[in-house]
């Protein structure tokens, strides 16, 4: 036919945990073309049945963590030793970590995602990643797997605060499949349980997207994710409440480290030094720092200057906005914070051993990963920087959801911000799957009557029933029709959207 994109699939049926393999002719007029390459995806779980092993984590805090306004909750940490007896094929891993996790094998991490999995409101659906892990597993040998858990937003972070608009989901939690496919056709299934070990007394002291990383050098774990390592000491992992949302795979790209950028100045200041990005950002900032056992360094971050040269951080409100590395004193160390993100220009340096330079600093812009599609350029440098400015806006809001800013105590999914927005952001970047996954969210929202909220994911409980920000979801419906030519959106939501204008 007439038709080259969104074909829907008619094979025999698709079965879980199967890589389907595929190329492409194309027929003209003219003849045919040469087959392509084959390309090829992944399938998940395909349903909470399939799924073996617990959730597990720890459903209370320790006794060093607080739950205020400026809670402090530090990561997770659970391991697991096991013996693979035969020769491997293949191996998935599907994981799940609540709020957002890291996770290693044999002390090698797991894929290039950070801050994963997407958010969602976790009442409704809870998203997995799926990776190829057979390079990292050893055949007939032991094998040890370790998992980071951050709290991201699934444990809030205002915990005791304001709890009449803002929910907490809990405590960190993960739940893992790991599927070992044998050359002899056999399979074995490695998962999360009671058996696994857990620790909160890690290095990750703190992690809160508003007020920053907290991280002791000194209470690293050693090769805690490689095998032969002594766990005697740590707690036996508990069965913890299960989130209540469905378990999905998640079908965009995800958030990555997409640049690297050097700073442009570094000065002294009243605190300490101020260091110049030379662009606004958002990510993080690695670092490389000497110095003994208990020096440290702190970080504040910040989008502009005062008239005297120091931060200006009214704009952030409540937020703190600041990181905090205890150095364990053996020689150059490198550290660049896991679980939080900071929309800033400018880096307040204090307590820093010795006078930084700009070599010690490296600027890491994290963003939702997906092809940039057009740039524009003119004979007018106000027009190009205009353009310039645009992009780095819209990048530094793409977290697994289109944020309102990256930056202050709020960092929400406000409908409205994007309605028109996300036409204009598709110039320039394949904007579609983060887009396509958001309407998931949206209907995810909708009340039994209808209504849709201001903010969705619904972290703020707004539903307030005024029109320009629910009907978003028709907006960008259509825009991933017209821009993408993808019916999907319109197809699977048009009841809810139905539904909603019904209520109005």
């Amino acid at each position: 036919s007439d038709a080259s994109i969104w074909i829907s699939y008619q094979g025999p049926s698709l079965q879980p945990n199967k890589r389907y393999y595929w190329k492409v002719q194309i027929t003209t007029g003219t003849g045919e073309s040469a087959w392509s390459e084959p390309a090829f995806w992944g399938m998940g779980l395909m349903g909470e049945i399939r799924w073996k092993g617990r959730w597990i984590g720890m459903d209370r805090p320790m006794p060093w963590d607080s739950e205020t306004m400026f809670s402090r909750l530090s990561a997770r940490y659970v391991r697991k030793e096991f013996k693979l007896s035969k020769t491997i094929k293949e191996a998935t891993l599907h994981i799940s970590g609540l709020g957002v996790y890291e996770c290693l094998i044999n002390g090698e991490r797991v894929g290039d995602l950070v801050l994963a999995p997407a958010p969602t409101d976790y009442r409704k659906t809870v998203l997995y990643n799926s990776y190829d892990v057979t390079t990292l597993l050893r055949s007939q040998a032991d094998n040890a797997i370790g998992i980071t858990l951050g709290n991201g937003r699934y444990h809030f972070m205002r915990q005791n605060y304001r709890t009449y608009k803002i929910h907490n989901f809990g405590y960190p939690k993960v739940r893992m499949n790991l599927i070992v496919e044998y050359t002899d056709g056999s399979r074995e299934t490695i998962a999360t349980d009671t058996n696994w070990k857990l620790t909160a007394d890690g290095p990750i002291r703190s992690n809160n997207e508003f007020d920053g990383e907290e991280y002791d050098a000194r209470k690293e774990l050693g090769s805690w994710s490689e095998t032969g390592y002594d766990d005697s000491s740590w707690l036996q992992a508990e069965r913890v409440s299960i989130p209540s949302g469905y378990l999905r795979g998640q079908t965009i790209p995800g958030i990555k480290v997409v640049e690297k950028i050097n700073p442009r100045t570094i000065r002294k200041s009243a605190n300490g030094y101020i260091l110049d990005m030379g662009q606004n950002m958002v990510g993080w900032l690695r670092i490389r720092v000497k110095g003994n056992a208990g020096d440290s360094v702190r970080l504040r971050f910040a989008e502009t200057l005062q008239p005297d040269g120091e931060l200006y951080t009214a704009n952030l409100r409540s937020a703190k906005v600041t990181d905090l590395y205890i150095l364990k004193g053996e020689g150059i160390e490198e550290w660049a914070p896991r679980f939080v993100y900071h929309g800033f220009r400018y880096v307040e340096v204090s307590e820093f051993p010795g006078t930084p330079t700009l070599a010690n600093f490296t600027g890491e812009v994290v963003n939702d990963d997906m092809p940039l599609t057009g740039t524009f350029e003119c004979d007018n440098p106000i027009l190009n920087q205009l353009v310039k400015n645009a992009f780095w806006g819209i990048r530094g809001n793409y977290k697994g959801i289109p944020l309102d800013c990256p930056q202050r105590d709020e960092r929400q999914p406000w409908l409205g911000d994007h309605t028109n927005g996300a036409l204009g952001e598709s110039f320039l970047m394949e904007n579609g799957p983060l887009y396509a996954k958001w309407m998931d969210d949206i209907r995810d929202a909708q009340r039994e009557d209808g209504c849709i909220p201001d903010v969705v994911p619904a972290y703020y409980y707004y539903y307030t029933d005024n029109v320009t920000w629910p009907s978003t979801f028709i907006f960008i419906s259509n825009m991933l029709y017209e821009q993408y030519g993808n019916p999907g959106a319109i197809c699977k939501h048009y009841p809810a959207m139905k539904q909603w204008m019904e209520h109005i």
